[in-house]
Formats: structure tokens, sequence, C-alpha cells
């Protein structure tokens, strides 16, 4: 089948090498255009384009879409079968939704319609879900709402972070593509209840408000790993949490209290032990090596 596929992230690039190895001709690869990146600000491709340009696949990077006819244009001139997306980055206009001969499918990473929108991993970990998946979708104008070929569910544990989840979930959508092309399940409207949409997310979400409870906390610590982490302060001093533990708290500790010499810091409701940290320009470390370098006294308090 002659295929335009479209993802800029690693979550696209598993999607990407299995519609490759399974022989179908990719007639163009579009991400998103590189751009500067890291401390040095070295303009970088993104990794759907280093994957492309390894497996000698051509690779489009148009920075707009829905106000460009010649790119347009030029996405209808491939005459494709089909338009696989998976987490690109641009709305696509009408035009180009129309253009693929079975029109353009997107793989989701949640359970449509919960958790439509940027960031639907993070959203079901953060929401206490107790499952979510992948949703092979027939894309329309709308926002994730078009109807459904494919669903495949996967649970969420005590222990699952976004970056646990995420390859699996990649994984699971490279799968679920290629057989929605071959089998071409008949199409599914989404429910109307239960849709929730997960916004884009920012580095200023990943700030530890200790007034919460400790368990939303550790759903958030879990939520935002790796990125956009959360974070604490110290005596002024802006330091990374990467991974904490739930701990019961005295009901008179104020939050951001810190409880103990193992840095356990009370909540709106319980506590956290913060078991792994990293402090700016720092590796990431244990508790217990934070400690030694920079003790923490009980009645010290973190703020967000």
């Amino acid at each position: 089948m002659r295929v335009i596929f479209m993802g800029s992230p690693d979550f696209a690039v598993p999607a990407l090498r299995a519609l490759h190895d399974a022989g179908h001709e990719i007639a163009a690869v579009y991400c998103q255009p590189p751009r500067p990146a890291g401390r040095g600000q070295a303009v970088r491709r993104c990794p759907v384009h280093v994957a492309a340009d390894t497996l000698g696949l051509p690779v489009r990077t148009p920075a707009r879409l829905r106000t460009d006819p010649d790119a347009q244009a030029a996405f209808a001139a491939l005459h494709a079968d089909v338009a696989v997306v998976a987490a690109y980055g641009l709305i696509l206009p009408q035009a180009m939704l129309d253009a693929p001969r079975r029109g353009c499918l997107n793989i989701h990473a949640s359970l449509l319609p919960r958790w439509r929108g940027a960031g639907p991993i993070q959203a079901a970990i953060l929401a206490g879900d107790g499952e979510t998946g992948v949703t092979i979708m027939q894309m329309e104008a709308g926002l994730d709402t078009g109807p459904m070929l494919l669903r495949e569910s996967v649970p969420i544990t005590a222990t699952t972070t976004t970056a646990t989840l995420h390859d699996g979930l990649a994984a699971m959508g490279a799968r679920l593509i290629l057989r929605a092309l071959d089998e071409t399940p008949p199409p599914v409207p989404q429910p109307e209840d239960g849709v929730t949409y997960a916004p884009k997310l920012s580095r200023d979400d990943g700030r530890l408000d200790w007034t919460a409870d400790a368990a939303a906390l550790d759903r958030r610590v879990r939520a935002f790993d790796p990125w956009p982490g959360t974070f604490t302060t110290l005596d002024g001093v802006v330091f990374k949490v990467l991974a904490v533990s739930l701990e019961p708290a005295p009901l008179s500790a104020a939050p951001g209290t810190v409880l103990d010499t193992a840095l356990t810091v009370a909540c709106g409701v319980g506590a956290l032990r913060l078991t792994r940290v990293q402090l700016p320009g720092r590796g990431a470390m244990d508790a217990a090596a934070f400690l030694r370098g920079r003790p923490v006294a009980a009645g010290a308090v973190l703020g967000g």
C-alpha cells in the first residue's frame, strides 16, 4: 500500500519502522522541521526525521499546512492510498484529510473518547485511571473525534510512569496500524459520553503544590516522568523530584514540612518520601546521596 507517514516524536518511530518493514511503500514522511535544542541550541532533527533518513525515505518538513495551498497540493500529488498520523504536531486541513484514497488514520495513545488532545499518556496517569491504551481512528476535522477502527488496552498500576508506559503504547500502536491497513475494520463512532481532553503541558505544570493530596502528587511525579518533570524548592534552590513513595503523616504537620531525616514531606493529606532527586547541574541521585551532601533537618519547609 502507498502510505504517507506523518509523525515527529519517539512515539511515532515504531509505527514508521513497522510500516516500512511490512513492505508498504512510504511515499513521503512528514515531520516537524529541525529546530534548535539543548544548551548549545544546535539545530536537531526530530526522532521521526532521524529514523526516516536512516531508512532512506523522503522527508518533508513544512512549517504550516492549513494556510499553505502549495503544501496541500504537494500532499495530494503523492496519490497515496492512506496517510498514517502519529503525534505529528500540525492540524491537517480538510483537503488533506480527503486526499488519500482511504483517508488519514491516526494512532492515538488513549482509549477514545477519553483523553482527546495533546498529552493523553500523562493525563491518564495523572487522573488515576486504571487503564489506558491505543485507538486507531479515522481522522476528521474535529480534535480526535473521528470514528474508531481498533482499540487495545493496558493496565495502569501504582508504579506506572509515562516513561514506562510510552514505549509499550508506541509498540502497540505500530502493531495495530498494520492490522488496520490489512483488515480494514469497520469504523465505529465514538460514544458521546465520557469525553475528556488532555491539555498540552508546560514546564510549570511540574511544580509540586504540597497542599495537594499525597496520592495526587505521587501520580503527578509519575505522569510527568520524563517530561516536563516535577520540581520543588529548598532554601531558594530549585531541584527535580524524580521518584517518591507514599507515607503516613501526622495531622498537625503543615504541607511542605520535612518530617524526618529521610526527606519525608507532609502534604495536604498524607506525605511523600522523596526517593530520587536531581540538583541543578548534577546527575540524578537517590535521597541518601542527596542528604549526605546536603543534610535537611526535620522542620525544614519545601516550596512549590
